[in-house]
């Protein structure tokens, strides 16, 4: 009697069950009945998501230390960095959108960050990272409500107007921005939760102490 290995996967979406297939590299498969992506077989995962990753966390320490741009006015400036532009949007009395701002474009940014670099560096070195369930949890939650996008969208518009009435100069973190952008969604396309969880299955001999 034939035995079969494949495995079953619900679908996110829909829930429905299927058997897993294997998949050339750079493919992905999708649910048969409402069409949304099982899993992908990504190449080289988990090395090319930690190098991603490594890249965006020097990219976000520039993007939060140097200002976004100056503005140059009757001989005088005025440079404007993240931290100054949540400060100002506090005193304007629009607590909500700087909590936003301080929620999307750092704090939750920052904890993917984090919490990427030490998974995925732990089974890098053929370690267990301790609690990787509930990063991998984390992770998942958290990704959604990452919106530097958004928020470079937001400076651009703003540094349009602006240069109606000032000479506007682009500083550092506009460009590490910009690039961390970019990053983020390599980062988000080539990460693959099905990657790690095959390896920690591999069982590798040295464990990370609890």
């Amino acid at each position: 009697m034939a035995t079969h290995s494949a495995q079953l996967i619900a679908c996110h979406d829909c829930d429905l069950l299927q058997q897993e297939i294997p998949l050339n590299s750079g493919c992905a498969a999708s649910c048969s009945r409402c069409g949304a992506i099982l899993y992908r077989n990504a190449t080289d995962s988990i090395n090319r998501t930690l190098a991603y990753t490594l890249a965006a966390s020097v990219l976000f320490v520039i993007a939060n230390i140097f200002p976004i741009f100056a503005i140059e006015v009757q001989g005088g400036g005025r440079e404007i960095n993240l931290s100054g532009a949540v400060r100002y949007l506090w005193e304007q009395q629009m607590k909500s959108v700087s909590l936003l701002v301080v929620l999307t474009t750092i704090l939750i940014p920052a904890l993917e960050l984090v919490t990427m670099s030490y998974l995925l560096l732990a089974l890098k070195l053929r370690i267990v990272p301790v609690g990787h369930r509930i990063l991998l949890r984390m992770i998942n939650i958290v990704g959604p409500w990452i919106m530097i996008d958004v928020f470079m969208l937001g400076v651009l518009v703003s540094l349009v107007k602006l240069t109606n009435s000032f000479q506007v100069i682009p500083g550092v973190a506009l460009w590490s921005f910009g690039a961390l952008t970019f990053l983020y969604a390599a980062t988000s396309a080539s990460f693959s939760a099905r990657d790690v969880w095959a390896r920690l299955d591999r069982k590798p001999g040295v464990e990370m102490a609890a």
